[in-house]
């Protein structure tokens, strides 16, 4: 009976622990299924916002004067004096002595001129009071109607000729003497001088050239799609100019003038297709006070942006966010995707502004998207990633002595 016991004992304990591993399997915790969903793209957005702006058309051109012109002699002479600023960048006012002529021969040639009209005014005066006897003469013969040489009419009217020229001869001596004074035309600089003191001069002579510094110009070439946005003057009223503003480096520092669109050129250039704007700047060397930051010096590059047509209710974004097709990509209050077809305005440099197909608030995606599709899920900046739960730590350790225990096996 002993032996029986001891017969059923091994299988007793082998069901027994075949139920406690049992039980322990349904006791363990139960290990949470892995998400295997991809996380949604991470995109970029911009909330469009309505604005109501000005149009800028981009150009660039050299700054020049208005006003350029060629100093030339008038009378021959030697130069006797100069200005002391008369060299290349000097400044003129108005009115300003550039050099002067000898004028002694000028001076005697005035006196001769007058001299000759005190003469004739003599001779004037001689036949006047004879055609005053001749006239009382006739009248006390009592002879008729006097006849046109008995009152001395030809001597008086030669005589009055002769005064005439007499004046006139005054006049050109008294001009040339003047002439012997060179002076500025308008308020600039010098450009180039071409004579110096001491060098005698020949009428006609160009002695210098001189640039006003009263307003400068910048020539820019405008496409008929820049002429689009842009509202050209059409009355001489400073307000209907459109604003320009204008830029360039000064010893490595950006500058900034004002300057207005005052005119076109009105013909298309027949190599290039464009038509030619003139913004005028005001005192570019600020001779009448501070009126710019940094003096704009004839000849600099400058780029401009010009002031356009006024549109009201657009959007910008970025160029790149615009597709290939002409739509972009916006994300719904769900975080999907959605192709919206939109009318670009103007396309910019780095910009686009867009009149129709937006409205504000939408969020328009900046992004680079490879294969984006419609109702595609997208993750916002800020939005929490799906919920991926990681291994528990148990399980990690059962792992781990089972791998030992299977490497003990193998080493047995």
């Amino acid at each position: 009976m002993a032996f029986k016991k001891r017969a059923l004992l091994p299988p007793l304990i082998i069901v027994v622990a075949i139920a406690l591993v049992v039980l322990l399997g349904m006791l363990r915790p139960q290990l949470p299924m892995r998400s295997m969903e991809r996380p949604a793209v991470l995109v970029e957005i911009q909330e469009a916002q309505a604005e109501d702006i000005n149009l800028l058309v981009s150009g660039q051109g050299n700054v020049m004067a208005k006003h350029t012109t060629s100093l030339v002699t008038q009378v021959s002479g030697q130069v006797i004096e100069i200005a002391p600023n008369f060299h290349n960048g000097g400044y003129f006012n108005k009115g300003d002595m550039i050099i002067k002529i000898d004028p002694q021969d000028y001076q005697v040639a005035l006196q001769n001129a007058k001299a000759n009209l005190a003469q004739a005014k003599a001779a004037l005066a001689e036949e006047s009071a004879r055609a005053k006897v001749a006239k009382e003469e006739w009248e006390s013969l009592q002879l008729g109607e006097i006849p046109a040489l008995g009152l001395r009419e030809p001597q008086v009217a030669s005589a009055v000729a002769a005064v005439q020229s007499a004046e006139a001869a005054v006049a050109k001596a008294q001009r040339d003497l003047d002439r012997t004074v060179i002076r500025a035309p308008f308020a600039g600089l010098l450009q180039n001088k071409n004579v110096d003191l001491g060098q005698f001069v020949n009428q006609s002579n160009q002695v210098a050239q001189m640039m006003g510094t009263e307003i400068a110009e910048v020539r820019v070439p405008l496409s008929d799609r820049d002429l689009a946005y842009l509202q050209l003057p059409s009355k001489d009223q400073e307000s209907d100019f459109p604003r320009v503003r204008l830029s360039s480096f000064v010893a490595g520092e950006k500058y900034e003038w004002q300057g207005r669109l005052v005119r076109s050129e009105g013909v298309l250039d027949s190599n290039s297709r464009v038509i030619y704007g003139v913004v005028e700047i005001k005192d570019p060397y600020n001779r009448e006070g501070q009126t710019h930051e940094e003096i704009l010096r004839f000849g600099r590059f400058v780029q401009l942006e010009i002031e356009g047509k006024y549109v009201e209710n657009v959007f910008r974004v970025p160029r790149y966010a615009l597709n290939t097709d002409g739509n972009l990509w916006l994300v719904d209050e769900e975080r999907r995707l959605k192709r919206q077809h939109v009318e670009v305005l103007r396309a910019e440099e780095n910009q686009v502004i867009i009149n129709e197909g937006l409205e504000a608030g939408d969020k328009v995606v900046l992004t680079q998207l490879a294969n984006a599709l419609p109702s595609m899920k997208v993750r916002l900046p800020g939005d929490p990633l799906p919920q991926q739960m990681e291994r528990p730590k148990a399980e990690q350790d059962d792992t781990a002595v089972a791998a030992k225990d299977a490497s003990d096996e193998a080493g047995e």
